[in-house]
């Protein structure tokens, strides 16, 4: 609808710059919005008011020339002035009638678009370090990630959807050490367990199998092993000298043991990420080791670059970037006294390497607790020689969970959380998946798990999804009463969809590929969660003041097609968003 709009408007322009009104030069940035108020129309374009200065005219006066020049189209009743210099559009019944037609014929195709003209997208998110089962903060970038990537999937954009798994470091040697202090006790030696190790009880299973598995050949003395570590720190020590006195003298003790238990600990970890998200609806193309950037050099290999280009000098034995001459607050460590690169090396790596791979876009989704690493990372690639303008960062703020109006605490160190795959099974994936993206990613959100799991119309899920059940339910009912629906007789009879409610419907369901598109565009997935809530009160309206199997033939056809259309962009919605569209509730 709106690019017809746009088509006639860029007629008038072209008619004008004929006689002289406007420059040959001029260029129209031609932008139609839905009318706030129905009384100015269907549309408005505000064309006039951008090209005034240009046509030495004011803008209502040249806002009646372009009305003046617009071809006809039977599509629009009437065209109207208003204000300084807007151009509202009346549209005619056939214009969203039409959108029946479309829908039904598009079927699932319906909604998507080629706007993306097949630019590669490269879309990399949760990411979550493989030291624990994902949380239900995990799962909010989770659902956000994936509705984004589908959404620009639809709208034309070739993406790649991505996990960086960081198996290199110290996060993993803490994981790793947890895993074998278990293990120990398993084996019967006593010890306090370091505050700093990882606690859940996935740690524990873990331990339990590999003891299994191997019984007691990878046992050592505690005594051993704790006698040279410095102090905890309910010692009066430090926690994090202690930790890694533990690492360190682990892998004396145990060896090339010590990296069996490190991958064993990995393996089974991503295993259940993989599991977990899959089974949540979220599939990658590709699961990216950051211990593959250090195999084959690449991080060395970028060092080496920012050295050549004077970007990196020495300071108290480590090697520092110069960020700060690139807009980033301070300057940082690459690589540490003992020799070691940083993460943040690592993360310099992995985005040159997406940037060669040749994305047109990147888009990393990263928790909110990340937002002063982005001005380093886009600082890097700048100092590299890259267009640091095709990274986006979306932040995504971390979901509070409540439960009977409380909230729940949670804490990933102490294994004291909620994991996503028990919120998945109390709430449901269609729950989670809808209610995670219902709010713009950078505001905080409260999930209220009695909410999520009630059949009312306070759920908006379950709203929605009784909207596409309810369709269903009719036609279940045409065909109990032995009647008939005629698709052709219901499209040459749309014309008697006369009544208020029919016509708003109308008008809800012609937005829907532009919702699909601003949606993806502007990367916020709760535009469309709050169509389709919109969309879902309007047929509930239409429903509860309609009969839809009427005898009259033709106007129950014209109805029934109707609403078979809304089903289907309720499905093709919830289909985006990850949900699916049940047949009875």
């Amino acid at each position: 609808m709106k690019r017809h709009l746009q088509q006639l408007i860029s007629t008038a322009v072209s008619r004008l710059q004929q006689d002289n009104t406007l420059p040959p030069e001029t260029r129209a940035d031609i932008q139609i919005e839905n009318s706030r108020d129905s009384t100015h129309g269907d549309f408005a374009c505000n064309i006039a008011l951008l090209l005034a200065k240009s046509a030495r005219r004011k803008p209502r006066e040249l806002a009646e020339r372009l009305a003046g020049a617009l071809p006809v189209s039977r599509l629009v009743d009437k065209v109207e002035v208003a204000g300084p210099g807007f151009i509202n559009f009346f549209m005619a019944p056939a214009a969203f009638q039409n959108v029946v037609k479309a829908i039904l014929d598009a079927g699932e195709a319906y909604g998507h678009s080629t706007i993306g003209n097949g630019k590669r997208v490269q879309v990399e998110f949760v990411s979550a370090n493989p030291t624990g089962p994902l949380h239900v903060g995990h799962g909010r970038g989770a659902a956000y990630g994936a509705t984004v990537a589908d959404l620009l999937a639809a709208t034309g954009f070739r993406v790649h959807r991505e996990y960086y798994v960081n198996d290199a470091g110290r996060q993993m040697n803490i994981l790793a050490t947890s895993i074998w202090l278990r293990y120990l006790e398993r084996c019967g030696e006593q010890f306090t367990f370091p505050e700093n190790g990882y606690r859940g009880q996935y740690v524990r299973d873990i331990a339990d199998r590999i003891y299994q598995q191997t019984g007691s050949k990878l046992c050592r003395s505690a005594t051993e092993l704790f006698d040279s570590a410095p102090a905890d720190e309910s010692a009066g020590g430090d926690r994090e000298r202690h930790i890694d006195a533990l690492i360190a003298r682990s892998r004396e003790l145990l060896g090339d043991d010590y990296e069996w238990i490190f991958q064993t600990g990995l393996d089974s970890i991503l295993s259940d990420i993989r599991e977990d998200l899959e089974q949540f609806g979220v599939v990658y193309e590709e699961w990216f080791s950051e211990r593959s950037l250090m195999a084959s050099g690449t991080v060395g290999k970028v060092i080496e670059r920012l050295k050549r280009s004077g970007h990196l000098y020495e300071k108290n034995g480590a090697l520092w970037f110069r960020s700060s001459a690139f807009g980033d607050e301070k300057d940082r460590v690459v690589v540490r006294e003992n020799g070691q690169p940083t993460y943040f090396a690592s993360d310099i790596a992995y985005h040159a390497d997406k940037m060669e791979r040749g994305f047109e876009r990147i888009i990393d989704i990263w928790g909110a607790d990340h937002h002063g690493y982005v001005p380093r990372i886009r600082a890097a690639l700048t100092a590299l020689g890259y267009d640091s303008g095709r990274l986006d960062v979306l932040l995504v703020q971390f979901a509070n969970l409540y439960r009977n109006g409380q909230r729940v605490q949670m804490s990933t160190r102490s294994g004291s959380f909620v994991t996503l795959r028990e919120l998945r099974e109390e709430v449901g994936n269609d729950a989670a998946r809808f209610f995670y993206v219902m709010r713009k990613c950078e505001q905080h959100m409260d999930f209220d798990l009695e909410l999520a799991k009630s059949r009312s119309s306070d759920n908006p899920v379950y709203y929605v999804q009784y909207a596409h059940a309810r369709v269903c339910s009719v036609m279940n009912q045409l065909e109990e009463k032995q009647l008939s629906h005629d698709l052709s007789s219901g499209l040459e009879h749309l014309y008697r969809l006369t009544e208020p409610h029919e016509q708003k419907l109308l008008r809800s369901l012609s937005r829907f590929p532009e919702t699909v598109e601003s949606a993806a565009l502007s990367h916020e997935p709760h535009m469309l969660t709050h169509y389709l809530r919109e969309l879902a009160t309007d047929f509930h309206t239409y429903y509860n003041a309609h009969q839809f199997l009427v005898d009259s033939a033709g106007l129950r056809d014209a109805r029934l097609s109707l609403i078979l259309a809304l089903r289907q962009v309720i499905a093709n919605g919830l289909g985006l968003l990850g949900v699916s569209a049940p047949e009875k509730m």
